[in-house]
C-alpha cells in the first residue's frame, strides 16, 4: 500500500483491502438508503499520516484483547449530479469492465484479489469544526474468476434465441 499525493489532494492507495462494501446503497445500521460506501483498511503508518492531514481515520475494536485496533477510512461512492462520477473498473483475464451506477452493486459480492484506488478529499467546515470526507475517484478491482466461467468464456452470451426459434 502506498500513499502518493495528487495535485488536488487526492491519495493513491495500492494493493489495499476493502471491506464493509455497500455499493448497492442498501439501508443499514450505518447508512441511509442510497448511500454507497466502503472502507479501506490502513496500516499504522498510513493511518497516522492521513489522520495528521485531517482525514477521518477510525479504528475497529480488536476481536482478541491482545490484537491492536485496525485503522480504516470510510469512503463515499457518489454518483450524484454534481461533479465527476467515480470510475469503478473490474479487471479479469478477459479485460476491463467499467461499472456504472446501475451495475456497481456487483462489487458487493465480487471475490476481490487486488484493489487499487484513488480517494479525493472534500474539506468541510460545520459550526467551527473541520475535517476531510473521503470520496471515491477511481477503483480498480482484480477479481477471482470462477474456473467454469473461464472454461466457457468463449461461448456466446445466449443460446436462448436458438432454443426459442426451434420451438416456434
Amino acid at each position: 500500500m502506498a500513499r502518493k499525493p495528487k495535485d488536488d489532494g487526492s491519495i493513491v492507495l495500492e494493493d489495499v483491502e476493502i471491506g464493509f462494501r455497500n455499493f448497492s446503497g442498501q439501508v443499514g445500521k450505518y447508512n441511509k438508503e442510497g448511500e454507497k460506501s466502503f472502507v479501506v483498511f490502513l496500516n499504522d503508518d498510513i493511518a497516522t499520516q492521513l489522520a495528521g492531514d485531517g482525514w477521518n481515520v477510525k479504528y475497529l475494536k480488536p476481536l482478541e484483547e491482545e490484537d491492536p485496533p485496525q485503522a480504516y477510512l470510510s469512503v463515499s461512492v457518489n454518483y450524484g449530479t454534481r461533479g465527476r462520477p467515480p470510475k469503478v473498473v473490474l479487471v479479469t483475464s478477459r479485460g476491463k469492465t467499467v461499472l456504472t451506477s446501475d451495475t456497481v452493486s456487483l462489487v458487493d459480492w465480487a471475490e476481490i484479489v487486488k484493489a487499487d484506488c484513488i480517494i479525493r478529499p472534500y474539506h468541510w467546515e460545520v459550526s467551527g469544526n473541520t475535517g476531510i470526507k473521503a470520496y471515491l475517484r477511481d477503483l480498480y478491482l482484480t477479481i477471482r474468476e470462477d474456473p467454469l466461467e473461464l472454461k466457457y468464456a468463449d461461448v456466446p452470451p445466449s443460446a436462448m434465441s436458438e432454443i426459442t426459434s426451434e420451438v416456434e
